[in-house]
């Protein structure tokens, strides 16, 4: 037995994350072959991108249902053995469109993304209902960050890796090399994950006591139960607090997204960077966001246990940090140089990551029992920011430069911020009756 085995399922899930990015972001590195080979404009080219997003919005809402009704462990195994398939058919998006969709390879790569968004849609709705399964009370912050660690650092890492297999090998063949990964992933998932510590025989009777104790709850927090049916996926819109956090959950990810797909072709086009010179360059938004994903969450835990609220613990450190993301993404157009693009860029995406586990914190804090199916409506609502991002950037890029897809950042984080001024963690809608405990 190990002492703190759920650390390893953390792991485990940070490594998923990790392939999920690199699997979606290696497209926006091989977007001169693919346009060459193709004929896309900026238009057609922000399509591709967004595609993606259409299969995640409802990926992620069916995911999250499917985790609490069948349990995590059978979401994984599904959704892992998709995607991979779907990254390696990436290769042949193109083709297929031609060969199959009235000689579109626009088509091919619309129908490809679309069903690989769909596979990885379930993905942060059953990471937490693992950790609402898996995590202590007093660890929530920090276990939900550390699952979302591999977005920042499977974003970082997507530079070096595409730029490395790009050089090496075609974008066809990187693309089937990053599949068999996701496929090796599962087949190590599967040997060591339950739905339940108490179904894993590696999980001590210690760790198991230290994961359902209740004597670190705060008045209006809950732990996982047996499932109360009475609780219905559609209170979750009966409930203001679950609503505002999804709109703020949007302003991270209209960011997150933005960044992941544009700035490749951006650093291109605006400053003339060369493919070689993309793997570090890329990789520069992401640095600070490694650290600030993980501390955000070691942040919204402590003020939990200094202050006793959650809400100053979960949605005044977003408010905070919203704000200076917006502030970072507005100055961006006044930068002259390409070093002040880029350190804005990192310190405005580190403040964007800062209270990311928040809004997945919440939806623990609220109700866990239904933290997947929660979970995957906020997705759901959260993801058509994977669908906005990449097309709006390509009609403001062709209609006002690239400087108004930064200012368009800034003003989705205000959003953002707005929206989480109203989140109030632990309110909870049952039965049609609001019952409210102050945060």
């Amino acid at each position: 037995m190990k002492k703190n085995y759920r650390y390893q399922i953390m792991l485990m899930m940070v490594l998923m994350v990790i392939i999920n990015y690199i699997d979606r972001g290696a497209i926006s590195y091989a977007q001169q072959d693919i346009i060459g080979e193709y004929g896309f404009d900026a238009i057609s080219w922000g399509a591709v991108l967004g595609y993606f997003g259409f299969g995640y919005l409802f990926g992620s809402l069916f995911g999250g249902m499917l985790a609490d009704k069948k349990g995590p462990k059978f979401v994984w195994i599904i959704i892992g053995i998709g995607w991979s398939v779907f990254v390696i058919a990436t290769a042949f998006a193109g083709d297929i469109g031609l060969a199959l969709f009235g000689g579109s390879a626009l088509t091919g790569f619309a129908v490809i993304r679309i069903l690989f968004g769909f596979a990885e849609g379930p993905t942060f709705s059953t990471i937490n209902k693992t950790n609402a399964n898996w995590a202590t009370p007093k660890e929530r912050g920090f276990a939900v960050s550390m699952g979302l660690l591999g977005t920042p650092l499977g974003a970082l890492l997507t530079a070096p890796v595409a730029v490395a297999l790009l050089s090496v090998t075609s974008w066809k063949v990187m693309f089937i090399i990053l599949g068999s990964l996701g496929i090796i992933w599962v087949i190590i998932w599967s040997r060591m994950f339950t739905d339940l510590p108490e179904q894993n025989p590696k999980v001590s009777k210690e760790e198991l006591e230290k994961i359902r104790s209740v004597k670190d709850l705060l008045p209006n927090e809950k732990v996982v139960s047996e499932q109360d049916d009475s609780i219905k996926w559609y209170h979750f819109f009966q409930n203001p607090t679950l609503i505002f956090n999804a709109l703020g959950y949007f302003a991270f990810q209209y960011i997150n997204f933005l960044l992941l797909t544009w700035t490749p072709k951006y650093l291109q086009d605006q400053f003339g960077f060369q493919l070689s010179s993309l793997w570090y360059l890329g990789m520069i938004p992401w640095v600070g966001a490694c650290f600030t994903v993980l501390l955000g969450g070691k942040i919204s835990d402590y003020l939990r246990m200094k202050t006793g609220s959650l809400r100053i613990a979960r949605s005044g450190l977003a408010v905070v940090s919203l704000l200076l993301t917006a502030t970072c993404f507005m100055l961006i157009p006044t930068a002259n140089t390409i070093v002040g693009v880029m350190v804005l860029m990192c310190i405005g995406n580190a403040f964007n990551s800062l209270p990311n586990s928040v809004y997945w914190s919440v939806i623990i804090d609220t109700e866990p029992s239904r933290a997947g199916t929660f979970g995957g409506i906020t997705h759901f609502i959260t993801n058509t920011a994977t669908i906005i991002a990449p097309i709006l950037t390509g009609f403001l890029v062709i209609s006002f430069g690239y400087s108004s897809m930064f200012v368009a950042a800034a003003i989705a984080a205000i959003i953002g911020m707005v929206a989480m001024v109203f989140v109030k963690p632990g309110q909870r809608q049952s039965k049609n009756k609001l019952n409210e405990v102050s945060a």
